[in-house]
């Protein structure tokens, strides 16, 4: 049976930050919020907490904590999610630094020792 050719989709290689992609107004805050959502998303299920529990620990109350694990993060700055790890015992450090020549704009990078961020 022969098989017949089918049109080639079209693919678009994308910039490293899907919010750019996708024509954000702040790609690197929702990005670096992501980013910082998933560290905390991490930390809780290795800990295995429940909701509850992990509304305890970082004095809000449950259904934040089940927001931030939806991914709907409106509602949070980066401030506060950095603030949210530090009350999970989590160290945040910000370092600043200049960017290589080859790029005319800095960025924002959110690195941890979850396995998620880890490249």
């Amino acid at each position: 049976m022969a098989r017949t050719r089918t049109a080639e989709i079209p693919v678009i290689a994308g910039s490293g930050n899907v919010f750019a992609d996708l024509g954000f107004e702040a790609p690197e805050e929702e990005l670096t919020k992501a980013q910082l959502a998933s560290q905390i998303r991490s930390i809780l299920k290795r800990r295995r907490l429940t909701q509850s529990s992990a509304a305890d620990l970082m004095d809000i109350d449950q259904p934040k904590v089940s927001a931030l694990l939806n991914g709907r993060l409106e509602n949070f700055s980066s401030e506060r999610l950095m603030r949210l790890l530090t009350k999970l015992g989590k160290d945040v450090e910000i370092i600043v630094k200049a960017a290589p020549r080859s790029r005319a704009r800095g960025r924002i990078r959110v690195r941890g020792d979850s396995p998620v961020l880890a490249r």
